[in-house]
């Protein structure tokens, strides 16, 4: 473009500037790191040796992150550069760093900082800065530093001012070397090139990056309104909806990297995130939980979040798939293990589920939730009535009292009951500690009579245990009153024996009294029928079942809240049972009591977190956390995190999201997510913003629209499409002042022979490397895990004469750069490249109908510019529409007639 001269000297200027001053902040960064001279703990320990460890930890600390933050200035000294005027028009120039500024540059600021906004507001626009001085924003310069051999430059720096631009500097560097003048008006082909050379550097507009590598696009400086979103306060619940490409994931992780620096929080955030992690024991920095919908995306976002300077290890970023049985299994006892604990057999692909719960999920879980309670509160009623009717005088006093309790409740909150219950605790513990000691005395005595009469009859008992644990038993109703019969678990192969005989003969004598009879296929009324006469004698029996139901009725008040949440998993058993024979959420057959589906196994672990969150929630809860009344919500105290996060959040069911929202700490409710409905690939996933606010009555839901990935080729293509499948429409707009021309997608149909898909693979992959000059991260689409060895092999060895390699993904890991890679359509979410080729796409539809235009927008919408697809036949009816975006290479589009074969 022409460029006025005295727009040209100015753009000089600020090339001089801003290349000194790129300059100074790295060699002040570098020098830092290399004196090395830091307040450590052992200069700490001079100046007063009563110094507590902790203030040396958080001393080091300090220091480790000021190292931090000189390793990216001396890399990356500044982002962006902006000059304002305030209301007397005195300027200022501010240069704006993506990390903590180094001492010694007043005008650097950080971009977490309230200053840091400048870089992100357009021309003319007007800021209140932290002081209260109003300025407007005159003039901004978006930098990339690069360090070069003799100095520093910025590429593709973007320069708008009140008077020209936006206009993209390819270097700032070669501003200030150009030789243009009298020098050469002599050498007519010099000055010629010269001025070509001069034009070239200066671009009108904004020049759209190429993705070169396979990883998240960086984008230091966010736009102004995803800017705004990011700096949103701590305790926010946040729904960041938009298409692809529009930035969603990009502002979760910046403001992830804001809200875990405590510099940049607000004092209120501040004291209460030290406040939380005092009580915790957890760092604020660590203390943070993001989910992904897949193993492949959660690998692809590390680098993203390394560039932010937050450490994202396999702790941090979780698929809800393997946190879910982390949750289930270790920590609140639903999956059985094989030391003995649980109830479930977690099985994925279960039939146990009616249509019904997989339409209406949230009606499902809140049928369950109600039942479950009521069918808490009623027990609480039973066993209290029990002790009423006792015989002995203290139990029936300690009966009345309880049943007073419950009566005054009547259908309130369980947290006032559990709070009240906490008086009679002691007299509880007393009665049960006393009947228990004379019923395990008669046990004992029983026992040590068979030794007497048979020295082998604890090696026989063990062989039947042993043979038992063998093979898969029904649990029977009677164990689950065993729960508290041992106060602690076995450990030697003698123990183990007593331990199985103990339990039996309790639930013999229990179900004596009961008038009911131990299951003969359980594990109880095996040893029971090896037993026969060898147990207690009847009147024991009598004597013993007796106290044992006194003791299992007051039991149920000696740790209530322990036996609610514990008690979730059992209820849901019996819940699913009534409402099987009620033809209600479950199939009829198909399925053993001990098995459980994976959104089964969601409702389950969703019951049992807001349970525990509605009492923890309780400021005097939260307060007496330690206390005997409250210390069972300790260990899912220990699971809430400051900050929970959810990249591509319509993947997951409200339940699911649900969960992970009970997981942010309640003292915060910090939660933010981002997905957009469009690209939902779960049957089960979440379909609406009334879903959605569910979760959290008060969601916050954002929307952005600026789709900043695709090329207008390839943005139209994604609208049309939407269009023709019936989809979300969208309000979604190029960014502007920004070249988004590309390139028409291509199509090839009736191209059932591997081979002709292959050669034309090929042929487009090398044109596009032709194209821009180099090879750009590029991507091929398949069905199915088992079509990518077959593609990347017969690939490969298509381009091997060009050197191009092309690998298999495994969908768990990201591979070596300048590779292309073959993918199984399912794992390709929240990925971008700037080349994507979808094979077979016909026979999708075929595969995932219910799917099929969901898998089929997010695989076309991860390409930037180039888009390739093949069919095995014709172009699916579906989207028969969409024949006039496409082309049959990278030419005009329209240039398709449909049926024709090529």
């Amino acid at each position: 473009m022409e460029v006025t001269s005295e727009s040209r000297q100015h753009i000089e200027h600020l090339a001089e500037e801003a290349l000194t001053q790129l300059d100074s902040i790295a060699a002040a960064a570098k020098s830092k790191l290399l004196d090395g001279r830091t307040l450590g703990s052992d200069a700490l320990a001079s100046i007063n040796t009563m110094t507590s460890s902790s203030a040396v930890q958080r001393l080091d600390q300090i220091n480790q992150a000021n190292r931090d933050s000189y390793s990216v200035l001396e890399r990356e000294p500044a982002i962006a550069r902006v000059v304002v005027a305030d209301e007397e028009g005195e300027e200022r120039t501010y240069y704006i760093c993506r990390t903590t500024p180094i001492a010694g540059f007043p005008n650097l600021a950080s971009y977490r900082a309230p200053v840091g906004r400048l870089a992100s507001l357009t021309v003319g626009t007007e800021f209140t800065l932290p002081n209260g001085d109003v300025v407007e924003v005159l003039e901004r310069a978006h930098l990339r530093p690069a360090a070069l051999a003799d100095g520093w430059d910025s590429r593709d720096t973007v320069v708008e001012t009140e008077h020209f631009g936006p206009l993209t500097i390819e270097s700032l560097r070669a501003l200030l070397t150009e030789v243009v003048g009298e020098e050469v008006t002599e050498d007519l082909l010099g000055q010629l090139l010269a001025e070509e050379t001069v034009k070239a550097n200066i671009i009108d507009g904004v020049r759209r990056s190429v993705i070169t590598k396979m990883g998240l696009r960086d984008q230091p400086v966010l736009d102004q309104y995803q800017d705004e979103i990011f700096r949103l306060p701590l305790d926010k619940r946040l729904l960041i909806l938009g298409p692809p490409g529009t930035g969603k994931t990009t502002t979760l992780i910046r403001r992830l990297g804001q809200k875990l620096d405590t510099a940049f929080l607000e004092e209120g955030e501040q004291r209460l995130v030290e406040m939380v992690a005092t009580a915790q024991g957890v760092a604020h920095a660590n203390s943070w939980l993001m989910f992904t919908p897949t193993e492949l995306l959660k690998q692809y976002l590390k680098e993203a979040f390394a560039r932010e300077g937050v450490p994202a290890s396999d702790l941090r970023i979780r698929t809800w798939q393997d946190y879910r049985r982390e949750l289930a299994r270790n920590a609140f006892g639903v999956l059985r293990t094989a030391s003995g604990g649980g109830s479930f057999v977690l099985k994925d692909d279960l039939p146990s589920l009616s249509e019904e719960a997989l339409e209406r999920p949230i009606q499902w879980f809140d049928d369950f939730n109600t039942w479950q309670r009521n069918a808490y509160v009623q027990e609480l009623h039973e066993a209290a009535n029990m002790l009423r009717e006792a015989k002995a005088p203290d139990v029936q006093s300690l009966g009345e009292r309880l049943h007073r309790i419950l009566a005054q409740a009547g259908d309130g909150a369980l947290a006032s009951t559990f709070g009240a219950l906490a008086a009679e605790l002691p007299k509880v513990q007393s009665l049960v500690a006393s009947l228990k000691e004379t019923s395990d005395k008669k046990l004992r005595e029983s026992l040590n009579l068979q030794l007497n009469r048979d020295k082998t009859f604890v090696g026989s008992l063990g062989k039947l245990i042993d043979s038992l644990q063998q093979t898969s038993l029904v649990e029977g109703d009677d164990d689950q009153d065993e729960e508290e019969d041992e106060s602690s678990p076995a450990k030697t192969p003698i123990e183990k024996v007593v331990a199985a005989y103990n339990q039996a003969v309790r639930a013999q004598a229990r179900a004596s009294v009961s008038k009911r009879t131990v299951s003969k296929t359980s594990r109880n009324g095996k040893i029971i029928e090896w037993l026969a006469d060898r147990g207690l004698t009847e009147a024991d029996r009598a004597e013993v079942g007796a106290s044992l139901l006194v003791q299992t009725n007051a039991r149920r008040f000696a740790n209530p809240v322990k036996r609610y949440l514990d008690g979730i998993p059992k209820r849901y058993r019996a819940f699913r049972r009534e409402r099987q024979q009620a033809q209600s959420w479950y199939r009829n057959e198909g399925f053993e009591a001990r098995d459980i589906h994976s959104l089964e196994l969601d409702i389950v672990l969703l019951a049992i977190l807001r349970a525990a969150g509605d009492l923890i929630s309780r400021p005097n809860v939260l307060r007496d956390i330690d206390s005997p009344a409250w210390s069972a919500l300790q260990p899912i105290l220990g699971h809430y995190r400051n900050q929970v996060l959810v990249d591509e959040a319509t993947d997951f069911s409200p339940i699911q999201l649900a969960c992970m929202a009970a997981l942010a700490h309640p003292q915060l409710r910090s939660f933010f997510a981002c997905g957009d409905f469009n690209q939902r690939l779960t049957t089960w996933g979440a379909r609406s913003a009334d879903e959605m606010k569910w979760v959290f009555a008060d969601f916050d839901i954002k929307e952005i629209t600026v789709s900043y990935r695709q090329s207008k080729q390839l943005n139209d293509l994604a609208r049309a499409m939407i269009r023709a499948v019936g989809g979300t429409e969208q309000s979604v707009s190029m960014p502007v002042h920004v070249d988004s021309g590309g390139v028409a997608p291509a199509l090839l149909e009736y191209a059932s022979e591997t081979e002709v898909v292959i050669s034309w693979l090929a042929d487009r992959i090398r044109e596009i490397e032709r194209f821009v000059g180099q090879l750009p991260s590029t991507a091929i689409f398949v069905n199915s895990q088992d079509d990518v060895p077959a593609v990347a092999e017969a690939l490969n060895a298509a381009l091997a004469e060009h050197n191009i390699p092309v690998i298999a993904s495994d969908g768990r890991t990201v591979g070596q750069e300048g590779n292309v890679r073959v993918f199984d359509i399912q794992h390709i979410k929240g990925l971008e490249f700037e080349a994507v080729f979808f094979v077979g796409i016909d026979q999708l539809a075929a595969k995932h109908p219910a799917l099929f235009d969901k898998y089929l927008y997010v695989g076309t919408t991860r390409a930037a510019t180039y888009l390739g697809v093949t069919c095995d036949g014709a172009l699916p009816p579906a989207i028969e529409s969409l024949r006039a975006h496409f082309g049959l290479d990278w030419q005009a589009p329209g240039s398709l007639q449909a049926g024709t074969e090529q």
